[in-house]
């Protein structure tokens, strides 16, 4: 066991509003990890093959990022931070989610479950674009990721505060007698937490084994009263970011997560179990998996892109320096885009954004979802097709999810 059980005793509570046998007292064992920073431990020669496997598709998949490639990369981004919510439970459509994200920018309204998610994505690109760059990575950073990340949730209140009592997974929402998993005492907790800072900015470790110590310790302190799985996730990035083994691509690791979910319970449980070979190997072969389902992905994209710019060419055949083709760069961004959005991505005038998004619609790159000229909003053809393939982390046939609909809009 990494780590020892504390006995502990849930106090009897006569005022709590539950059936009597959750008020009585009970007794149950808290589990209290070993440090992690410092940490050395020697790898089998298999699970050391799956580590440099996995590290060699992450290095692979960021050796072809470029300027010109960074919406592809916030596409990456924005399917890990989705399919880490799904982790939890939350479920919605990819479609929805990008119009939700729309009418938001534009002022409108979305569901509790869609401002959720989109906090996700905003505390990931938190995690990964500061908290990776800063020389100590402290307890105030991981707190202000999970600030970012429970921002639009129903519970917000919590956001950003370490919790200050007992918590635990499974079992009844009354009392941790009974649950799967009982986390440290809440006075263990900022000790803990100080340990894994030091250890996120230690390197003599391989950054993939880094990553897989560091989230698997953090979802065993479990610092916060909810949060915890996504912020643990985005933990994995920040220390692949730091230790420059995805600079600019992130590997969507919570795809593979989600579509598994027993075994990455299970490779959890094997780390508290000082089973530190199957943790790591479970989390090496998500992360191969991930970076090669993210390249072919990535070159569906691009694929689209190119059949978009025939369109264009072929249809209207704007100038070289039309904001269109500008337009058709930033959409792996923004698979649904609005007026306003298409002209900060573009970063030209309303006007000429304007008669570009005109020129798109007219190719069948764009498709039209609001019939007003007030707020309109269109969606890329083809897209979202893609991208949801790829947070259900669904292989690529030679076809490939959304080809279809893209080459019916020509």
């Amino acid at each position: 066991m990494r780590g020892h059980l504390e006995p502990a005793t849930w106090r009897y509570d006569p005022a709590l509003y539950a059936a009597p046998r959750f008020r009585k007292a009970c007794s149950y064992t808290a589990f209290v990890p070993d440090p992690i920073a410092g940490f050395v431990g020697s790898l089998s020669s298999d699970t050391a093959a799956a580590v440099s496997e996995a590290e060699a598709a992450i290095h692979a998949l960021n050796a072809r990022a470029r300027p010109a490639l960074a919406p592809l990369a916030r596409l990456l981004l924005r399917t890990e931070s989705i399919a880490s919510s799904k982790v939890e439970g939350m479920q919605i459509n990819g479609r929805e989610l990008a119009r939700a994200e729309v009418r938001i920018d534009t002022g409108g309204k979305a569901g509790p479950t869609a401002r959720e998610i989109l906090a996700n994505i905003d505390a990931m690109e938190l995690a990964v674009d500061e908290a990776s760059s800063t020389g100590h990575l402290g307890i105030k950073d991981i707190v202000a990721i999970h600030r970012a990340l429970m921002a639009g949730a129903p519970n917000s209140q919590i956001a950003g505060q370490v919790r200050t009592t007992q918590n635990w997974i499974g079992g009844n929402n009354y009392n941790p007698c009974g649950a799967s998993f009982v986390g440290p005492p809440p006075e263990e907790v900022p000790r803990l937490l100080a340990d894994l800072s030091v250890a996120i900015t230690e390197d003599h470790l391989s950054p993939l084994v880094q990553a897989a110590l560091i989230h698997a310790q953090f979802e065993t302190i479990h610092p916060f009263l909810d949060g915890n799985g996504r912020t643990g996730r985005a933990l994995i990035h920040v220390v692949l970011r730091r230790r420059g083994l995805a600079p600019s691509y992130v590997p969507p690791i919570s795809v593979v997560l989600a579509a598994n979910k027993s075994t990455y319970i299970a490779g959890l449980t094997r780390f508290r179990d000082d089973d530190i070979d199957g943790w790591i190997t479970d989390f090496a072969s998500a992360a191969a998996q991930a970076a090669h389902l993210a390249g072919s992905y990535l070159s569906a994209v691009e694929d689209l892109q190119s059949q978009w710019r025939e369109q264009l060419r072929t249809t209207v055949d704007p100038r070289a320096d039309s904001a269109a083709w500008r337009i058709i760069d930033a959409l792996p961004a923004h698979p649904v885009i609005t007026l306003p959005v298409a002209v900060v991505a573009v970063a030209r005038t309303k006007a000429v954004v304007n008669q570009a998004l005109a020129h798109l619609e007219q190719a069948g790159v764009l498709l039209r979802l609001s019939q007003s000229e007030r707020n309109r909003t269109w969606e890329a053809a083809g897209l979202l097709d893609l991208l949801t393939g790829l947070e259900g982390g669904e292989p690529l046939t030679a076809q490939g999810p959304g080809l279809d609909t893209a080459a019916g809009a020509r």
